[in-house]
């Protein structure tokens, strides 16, 4: 095995005395793990650091060994850290994919979009900004697992004007005439989600609470619903700036 490419620093654990495992998200190749000589020390720790972009190169005898990573930095978001907002959000989307996505297999959408969102943190470490990225990752993470929402049409009518609810259940839009006499029972759609545009802040913490619902459900189940706290802390940070 050997796989030279451009990735996205998810997840580094210690390993031994000094080294460090990574899993980072190529755009070819997906999630890769890789063990890192010295990866704790004071050279490779800035650069092995989640939410940064590297160079990396994997080198194993079979496919069933753990690859040698060599990483080299290619931009570094180190900076955002001191931001505890940005901070929050680069550490839970990095942590949500490191947990959920199978190692190996091909995400390029997932990667344009992880890149994208991290993108817009850098840009505006204030939310407003990277909010709605950060639900629409959400919403394709979970489709790109098989768990996706159909936003399109009606589920109970098959209209496609005037929906504004998702059925907790099925995963299916509702319109307002269809949902109106179950509102409580039905979550709020935000339009944004389905037109398009950044939302404002009670849409973007709906789209938010929609996104967690089915998150929670169907993919933060067993072991990797250790990490639902630190997306229960930026949605906690987020109600209070809203």
């Amino acid at each position: 095995m050997h796989i030279e490419a451009e990735a996205i620093v998810c997840a580094v654990r210690g390993h031994g005395e000094h080294g460090a495992i990574v899993r980072a998200l190529t755009p070819d190749d997906g999630l890769i793990a890789g063990y890192v000589r010295g990866g704790r020390s004071r050279r490779l720790r800035p650069v092995l650091i989640a939410g940064n972009r590297i160079r990396g190169d994997w080198r194993a005898r079979s496919d069933d060994q753990l690859p040698a990573l060599v990483a080299e930095l290619a931009e570094s978001r180190a900076g955002l850290l001191g931001e505890p907002l940005a901070a929050a959000a680069i550490d839970w989307v990095t942590a949500l994919t490191a947990a959920v996505l199978p190692e190996g297999q091909p995400y390029p959408r997932l990667h344009v979009a992880l890149e994208g969102v991290l993108a817009a943190i850098a840009a505006a470490p204030s939310a407003r900004g990277w909010a709605a990225a950060l639900a629409r990752y959400e919403l394709l993470l979970l489709a790109e697992l098989g768990f996706g929402l159909d936003l399109s049409e009606c589920v109970a009518t098959g209209v496609r004007d005037d929906l504004i609810f998702v059925s907790p259940k099925s995963g299916g839009a509702v319109s307002r005439a269809a949902g109106e006499a179950y509102r409580d029972r039905l979550l709020p759609l935000p339009l944004f989600l389905v037109e398009g545009g950044a939302g404002a802040w009670p849409d973007l913490i709906d789209a938010l609470a929609l996104t967690g619902h089915f998150l929670i459900r169907d993919l933060l189940t067993g072991p990797v619903a250790a990490i639902t706290p630190a997306r229960e802390r930026l949605i906690e940070r987020l109600r209070r700036i809203a």
